[in-house]
C-alpha cells in the first residue's frame, strides 16, 4: 500500500473511530438527532408507578418483618382474608402469580401455621386453602400497618387529591385491561 492509501485510510479511520463511551461520530450524530425515542422517566406512567410500587414494598416489608411476615407471604394472607378457601389457582390469579410460586408460598404459609390445605370434594386436583386461626389473627395486626404505609406514602396530599390519584389509576387499570383482554382476543383467534 502507498503512502497516501495509508494516509487515506486512516483518514477515513479517524471520522468513524470510535469516541468515548463506544459511539462513532456518525452513531452519536444519529442518536442525538432522534428526540422522538426520548422518554424521560418523569414523564413515563410505568416508571413512576414502578418506583412507588418498590418503596410503598420496601416500607410495608420493613413493617411487617417484625412479625415474621414476608412480602410474598402478606399478598397471599391479603387475598385470602378478602376470601378465604381459595384454590391455588384461584390465589395465583388474584395475586398474579405462577402456581409454582404460590406452592411454595402456600407451603411455607403451613409451616408457619398460617393457612391449611383441604382437598376439593368434587376434583381431587384441586385444594383450597383456608386460613388458620393464626392466619386470620394477623389481620388485625398486619393491616394497620399497611394503612400506616399508606398514610406515610399520601401525607402530602389532599382527601381530593387522593381520590384523585385512585380514580385516576383506575382509569390507566380499566384501559390496560381492555387493550390486554384485545391483543388476548387476538392471540386466541390466530392460534384457532
Amino acid at each position: 500500500m502507498t503512502s497516501s492509501k495509508v494516509r487515506s485510510g486512516r483518514k477515513a479511520d479517524k471520522k468513524t473511530e470510535a469516541q468515548p463511551g463506544g459511539s462513532s461520530v456518525k452513531a452519536r450524530k444519529r442518536s442525538v438527532s432522534v428526540t422522538e425515542a426520548d422518554f424521560p422517566f418523569a414523564e413515563s406512567i410505568g416508571y413512576q408507578v414502578r418506583a412507588t410500587h418498590r418503596f410503598l414494598q420496601r416500607l410495608l416489608q420493613h413493617k411487617i418483618a417484625p412479625h415474621g411476615i414476608t412480602l410474598g407471604m402478606w399478598y397471599f394472607l391479603r387475598a385470602l382474608w378478602h376470601e378465604d378457601g381459595l384454590t391455588q389457582r384461584e390465589l395465583s390469579n388474584r395475586v398474579g402469580t405462577m402456581e409454582p410460586t404460590t406452592l411454595s408460598a402456600i407451603l411455607i404459609m403451613e409451616k408457619k401455621g398460617l393457612v391449611h390445605r383441604v382437598g376439593d370434594r368434587n376434583d381431587r386436583r384441586k385444594w383450597h386453602i383456608h386460613l388458620t386461626p393464626k392466619g386470620l389473627a394477623f389481620k388485625g395486626k398486619l393491616i394497620p400497618l399497611a394503612r400506616e404505609v399508606v398514610d406515610t406514602a399520601v401525607q402530602g396530599l389532599s382527601q381530593s387529591e387522593v381520590a384523585q390519584l385512585l380514580a385516576g389509576l383506575a382509569k390507566v387499570q380499566k384501559s390496560l385491561h381492555a387493550t390486554l383482554a384485545q391483543l388476548d382476543d387476538a392471540s386466541a383467534g390466530t392460534a384457532e
